[in-house]
């Protein structure tokens, strides 16, 4: 009787390597794709910094009662998207006490290293103590690292309607924006 070999189809080396190069390709491709969709995403955010397309959406936040904040005085506030503020009421206007020109809303964090600023009535400033940094009552800088690096503490829009003071600020955060 003649020798006779067990053969299984598919067995052979040169099928084997075919297997192996198609499963390394594909292998290869899920790679490439997840590269590519990862670097895509940090292409967007990248991108919404260096050319942004306009103010986000906004909405008027309540903060006080203009009885509440009397002259020199300051309260935090933070909004609904979790960023701090510091409102003070600077002057009481000529007539109209119920203007918003009488107050500023101002970031409370020092853009030098992210301290956290306070209003200082009796100096007629803002102050952030971790550098010594100072701020005049428009949120310009005028001492320390920020006045250095000519930084100013960001300003928020203010409205007042009936008695209550309203800050303007946005509703989404910028990865929020970026995924919509």
């Amino acid at each position: 009787m003649p020798d006779v070999e067990n053969e299984v189809p598919g067995d052979s080396a040169t099928e084997t390597y075919e297997r192996r190069s198609v499963l390394g390709v594909f292998s290869f491709g899920i790679m490439l794709g997840g590269l590519i969709a990862g670097y895509g995403r940090l292409v967007g955010y990248v991108g919404q910094f260096l050319y942004p397309t306009g103010r986000g959406a906004t909405a008027w936040q309540f903060v006080a009662t203009l009885d509440s904040l009397r002259l020199g005085e300051s309260l935090a506030f933070t909004t609904s998207t979790g960023a701090k503020l510091v409102v003070a009421r600077q002057s009481d206007g000529d007539n109209d006490g119920d203007s918003a020109d009488n107050f500023i809303a101002l970031s409370s964090v020092c853009p030098h290293l992210g301290c956290a600023v306070h209003w200082e009535s009796q100096n007629n400033r803002f102050f952030c103590p971790c550098h010594n940094g100072a701020f005049d009552a428009s949120g310009k800088a005028t001492e320390g690292p920020p006045a250095a690096a000519k930084q100013e503490l960001s300003r928020y829009p203010l409205k007042v309607e009936k008695g209550l003071l309203y800050v303007e600020v946005p509703t989404e955060t910028v990865g929020q924006q970026q995924e919509a």
